[in-house]
């Protein structure tokens, strides 16, 4: 084994991160596996449906946020591609280092983002409409809609303004099936990835405090000019 290949497997993970800047190849990937960030580690199995292009987009931006030092290697990847329904489950979180699917749900979009499918997104304060990009998870607290938890956006002029637009995740009584069977479509928010109340607790437990989200649509616009995928 060569001395770099020992020094990522010993070194802590921002540690690793760095040292991938100049590693081979074979060490790049190699790190990135350990900590659950590359693609290739991940069998169709652990992806729970997901489209797996979808899913390597977002360690592709949760790499390249580690990588320049805006997020820590994190535990937890939360995706959600909002090129489906929302009467369909399209939400999924992951615990990166025992690749393993931890939960799979249901989530709504902004009311002035579409009805069933989302379309439109924003940045902008009194939109109601969802952002894309990727997310860093930050604290939990209670307020209007109970448990809650604040993101901060981590992409220039597409979600940057999450926090301030009290764009958070929470869980909400419009998001079950029962409402999506009834109307064809889920229940919508003021720009919130809100949860079904069930799971809201849970959810936000498990990636509080330093996991990344991504939220996708198939955007030209945001996937050509993306900080994190170019």
């Amino acid at each position: 084994m060569s001395l770099r290949v020992a020094f990522v497997r010993l070194c802590a993970p921002i540690a690793v991160l760095a040292a991938l800047a100049i590693a081979s190849p074979a060490a790049d990937a190699e790190g990135r596996s350990a900590i659950g960030l590359d693609a290739a580690s991940w069998t169709s199995t652990m992806l729970g449906g997901i489209d797996r292009h979808v899913f390597a987009l977002a360690l592709d931006a949760a790499s390249s946020a580690v990588a320049r030092g805006l997020a820590a290697p994190p535990t937890t990847l939360t995706v959600i591609d909002y090129s489906r329904p929302s009467t369909q489950p399209r939400m999924w979180v992951y615990d990166l280092p025992a690749h393993e699917l931890i939960l799979k749900e249901l989530v709504s979009h902004g009311r002035g983002s579409g009805k069933s499918m989302a379309t439109s997104f924003s940045n902008a304060a009194e939109s109601n409409k969802s952002s894309l990009g990727l997310f860093r998870t930050a604290e939990a607290y209670v307020g209007h809609n109970g448990y809650s938890l604040r993101l901060d956006g981590l992409e220039r002029g597409v979600n940057d303004h999450a926090r301030e637009r009290a764009i958070v995740v929470h869980g909400a009584p419009y998001v079950n099936a029962v409402t999506a069977r009834a109307n064809g479509y889920l229940g919508r928010s003021l720009g919130c990835p809100a949860v079904r109340p069930e799971i809201a607790r849970q959810l936000i437990d498990t990636i509080k405090g330093g996991g990344l989200l991504f939220a996708y649509y198939p955007d030209p616009a945001w996937l050509t000019s993306s900080d994190f995928l170019n």
